[in-house]
């Protein structure tokens, strides 16, 4: 079904796409809601959750999007924005501004999230980060 913008109406159910790995981070996995294709790109959803425990994180980057937001559904996860550490928590929502530089390093085993980004095909582009990152503490 399609509305004058040629968007599609859609509706995804956990059962109807598998978790992938394969995504921007390999120690992630992602779980597409279906949003890019009902939207022909104009954005992306997706579910992300920790695969495995952080060694790295990403490393610093910043992404070619006019819009993202993060949502944490379960556990947390630390980032670092510019210079500032940042404890994301289940519940809180992060509006990451265009271009915002940034480095997630340490997450919780139960880790899961909701992404939004706009457009769907974004950018990542690694940059030198603006300080020293923490270290991930190991998980138990």
């Amino acid at each position: 079904m399609l509305d004058r913008t040629g968007t599609k109406f859609s509706h995804v159910k956990p059962g109807d796409t598998p978790w992938k790995g394969g995504g921007l981070r390999d120690f992630f996995l992602y779980r597409d809601l279906g949003v890019a294709d009902a939207t022909h790109g104009r954005v992306i959803a997706h579910l992300v959750k920790a695969n495995e425990a952080p060694v790295k994180g990403t490393g610093w980057h910043r992404h070619e999007a006019q819009f993202q937001i993060v949502y944490m559904t379960k556990g947390w996860a630390k980032f670092m924005y510019e210079d500032q550490v940042t404890l994301v928590e289940a519940g809180d929502c992060v509006h990451q501004r265009p271009g915002i530089v940034h480095y997630l390093y340490d997450y919780s085993p139960d880790m899961e999230y909701l992404e939004v980004v706009g457009p769907a095909d974004f950018g990542t582009i690694d940059v030198e980060g603006p300080c020293e990152v923490p270290v991930p503490a190991a998980w138990k």
